[in-house]
C-alpha cells in the first residue's frame, strides 16, 4: 500500500503544502506574502494572519496537483520548530486537526533538518556520511549527517547568520527587502576584489558575522560623508565585495570541516544556498578538493513544504510520530 504524506510548512512568512507518495514529491505549492516589503522585514502578526488565509487554499491546491484525496493520506507532517510562534501555530493547528479528523499519524519536523534533507529530494543525492552547510536568514550551521535521522551540528554562528549579513548589508545600501537576492543580482556585475572587508578570526568551525556587518556599516558611513553618490556610483562593486567576503567565510569553514572529518560528500541547503555566488563557490571548491557536491534545486532552497515532506518520509519509515499534545516552537528532534 502506498504511503501518502501531506506536509505543511509555516515557519515564517511563506505558506507551503506538499504531497509525497512513496518518497516522491508530487506537488509543492507556496503562497508568498508581499505585505512585509513595506516594513523592511517580516512582521510576525501579519505573517500569522496571512497563514490563516492561505493554508486551506494551498493545501487544497497541493492535493489536487498530486491527484490525492485527503481520505487517501497516510500521515500529516508539519514544521514544529524553529520559527515565528504565530506562524507555527497556524500550521501545527491545521495539521493536528486534519490528522485527528482522518485518524492518521502526525509527524513533527525540525525546519533545519528539513533543509538538510532537501538534498535527498532529487534522485542524485549524497551518500552517508556527508556534510551540509545550512545557510538561511536565521541560521548558519555545518551539519554532519550519518543517516537521514542522525545529524549533529559541528559548527554554527555565534551571532548573526549569513542571511542576516546579506539582508542587513542590503538595507544599509538602501535596497528594498528582501535584499539578499538583490546583492546577488548586482554582485554579478561588479568586481569582488575592489573593496576589502575583514574575515572574522573565529576558532574551530563556528562562524561570526556581526563584526563584518559593523565594518560594512562604517565603510558606507565613511564614504557617504565624502561622496553622497558613492553607493549609487559603486553599487555593483560594493555588492560583489560584500558577497565575496560572506562566501569566503562560509567556504573556509566548510573546507576546514571536510579536512577535519575526512568527509568529501558535501551539500548546501537553506535560503542563502539559492545565491548564485555561493553555488558557484561550492562547485569550485569541490573541483579543487575532490568533493562530491550537491545543491538542491532553487525551489527547494527557500522555505518550502517539499523538504518537510521528504523528512516526514524518513520519519514515517522509522515510526517517529507525535501526539496531539505536541507543542509548536519547542525543540524538535534534530
Amino acid at each position: 500500500m502506498s504511503v501518502k504524506i501531506l506536509a505543511i510548512e509555516s515557519s515564517c512568512d511563506d505558506t507551503g503544502a506538499s504531497v509525497l507518495v512513496d518518497g516522491k514529491i508530487l506537488s509543492n505549492c507556496i503562497a508568498n506574502q508581499t505585505v512585509h516589503e513595506q516594513y523592511g522585514g517580516v512582521v510576525p502578526e501579519l505573517a500569522s494572519r496571512a497563514h490563516q488565509e492561505n493554508i486551506v487554499p494551498v493545501v487544497d491546491q497541493a492535493l489536487k496537483i498530486a491527484g490525492v484525496s485527503k481520505d487517501e493520506l497516510s500521515a500529516i507532517a508539519f514544521t514544529q520548530a524553529p520559527g515565528l510562534m504565530g506562524s507555527l501555530l497556524v500550521g501545527s493547528s491545521f495539521a493536528k486537526s486534519l490528522a485527528m479528523a482522518l485518524n492518521i499519524p502526525l509527524i513533527a519536523v525540525h525546519h533545519m533538518q528539513a533543509h538538510v534533507l532537501a538534498n535527498f529530494i532529487a534522485e542524485s543525492h549524497p551518500s552517508f556520511p556527508f556534510l551540509c552547510l545550512t545557510v538561511s536568514g536565521g541560521h548558519t550551521q555545518i551539519v554532519r549527517c550519518d543517516s537521514p535521522l542522525q545529524m549533529k551540528v559541528i559548527g554554527e554562528t555565534l551571532d548573526d547568520a549569513a542571511g542576516e549579513a546579506f539582508d542587513k548589508s542590503a538595507k544599509l545600501l538602501g535596497l528594498p527587502y528582501p535584499g539578499g537576492p538583490l546583492i546577488d543580482k548586482y554582485a554579478a556585475q561588479g568586481d569582488p576584489k575592489r573593496f576589502k572587508f575583514p574575515e572574522p578570526q573565529i576558532q574551530g568551525l563556528n562562524f561570526s558575522f556581526s563584526g563584518l556587518k559593523t565594518s560594512i556599516l562604517y565603510f558606507i558611513q565613511e564614504h557617504q560623508q565624502k561622496d553622497p553618490q558613492f553607493i549609487q556610483d559603486n553599487l555593483a562593486d560594493i555588492c560583489a565585495s560584500i558577497q565575496q567576503r560572506i562566501i569566503s567565510i562560509l567556504m573556509n569553514k566548510l573546507v576546514k570541516a571536510s579536512q577535519e572529518t575526512g568527509i568529501k560528500e558535501i551539500g548546501i541547503a537553506g535560503g542563502v544556498s539559492a545565491n548564485s555566488g555561493l553555488r558557484k563557490a561550492l562547485e569550485q571548491q569541490g573541483a579543487k578538493y575532490g568533493w562530491h557536491t550537491y545543491i538542491p534545486r532553487f525551489e527547494y532552497c527557500t522555505d518550502n513544504a517539499a523538504m518537510i515532506a521528504i523528512t516526514a518520509w524518513y520519519k514515517y519509515q522509522a515510526g517517529d510520530f507525535v501526539g496531539l499534545d505536541v507543542i509548536p516552537g519547542a525543540r524538535a528532534a534534530f
